[in-house]
């Protein structure tokens, strides 16, 4: 039972110290807002470019054009030689008959032209057809493939996917940074509320500590008060979440900008995501009673 009598004691002293230093634990709250906001926008936005990154994966495929004189056991050879290289997923072979018919179907005009070509008159080239895992690393598993032996081209996009991963990198880099600064100004601010508490508390700490009270028992109400702190500060940035994705997702028809990028689905997502708001939140608060209380308490 006195655990269970300590605990709910802490816990309403802990309530009782954030109305009583209303003003600093409003300040604290309004930047765990901030921070909470931009960790939200941080997460979601770094989702859905995985996402992309990962559709563009599956859609996004790298052309190897093999030279003409090429027999069909060197093809045999070639193909074996492509699934060893790193980063390959699939690999699918067309020889120069399977290109033709597929071109003279798509476009009447190619087809016109092609449906007069004889056998041995055929000018393309066979061709695999390549799908990788990672794209960031397409640009090395493509030189890797043009080193091989009867290679003649590889195509795949170059400037466009080097482009894509680059922006990408950069803004996933300065919004986690971002993020980061805030979190740290957030756990100071808090730092800064927990010791003011504990500077007018210091009488009731002193007789305390004289009757014999447990260093656990002193410490306790301050770290509930920042647990509370950053799940009251968490409250706002999780209904922005769940309303503001929401409603994002069903303005843009569940794409960004253009059909190719498309948003990952709400339901359950927004879900995750406020609940690591939460859990951030708190482990934030109470990190930062926790530095006040092993600073300034000296316990």
């Amino acid at each position: 039972m006195k655990p269970i009598r300590i605990l709910f004691r802490s816990i309403s002293s802990a309530f009782k110290s954030v109305i009583r230093n209303l003003s600093l634990s409003v300040a604290s709250i309004s930047c765990i807002i901030i921070t909470l906001i931009l960790v939200a926008f941080a997460v979601l936005l770094s989702a859905n470019i995985n996402n992309f990154t990962s559709d563009i994966e599956d859609d996004l495929t790298m052309v190897v054009f093999v030279k003409k004189e090429t027999t069909d056991e060197e093809i045999e050879d070639l193909k074996k030689n492509i699934d060893a290289v790193p980063n390959i997923r699939d690999v699918v072979y067309k020889s120069k008959v399977q290109i033709k018919d597929e071109m003279s179907k798509e476009d009447e005009t190619y087809n016109r032209i092609m449906s007069e070509w004889k056998e041995d008159e055929n000018p393309l080239k066979p061709a695999f057809i390549i799908s990788v895992d990672k794209i960031e690393v397409m640009g090395e598993t493509a030189n890797t493939i043009m080193n091989l032996e009867h290679v003649d081209i590889v195509k795949y996009g170059k400037n466009m996917v080097e482009s894509l991963v680059d922006i990408f990198d950069i803004v996933k880099k300065v919004t986690y940074v971002a993020v980061i600064a805030l979190v740290f100004v957030t756990a100071f601010l808090i730092s800064n509320t927990i010791k003011i508490t504990i500077y007018s508390r210091k009488n009731e700490i002193d007789i305390m500590r004289l009757v014999g009270t447990s260093n656990m028992v002193i410490k306790l109400p301050f770290l509930f008060e920042g647990l509370f702190l950053g799940i009251i500060g968490s409250i706002l940035p999780v209904i922005f979440t769940i309303y503001g994705y929401i409603f994002l997702y069903d303005k843009m028809g569940g794409v960004m900008f253009t059909k190719i990028i498309s948003l990952i689905n709400p339901y359950d997502f927004v879900f995750k995501v406020s609940a690591v708001l939460v859990v951030i939140g708190a482990v934030v608060g109470m990190y930062g009673s926790y530095k006040a209380v092993r600073r300034y308490l000296k316990i």
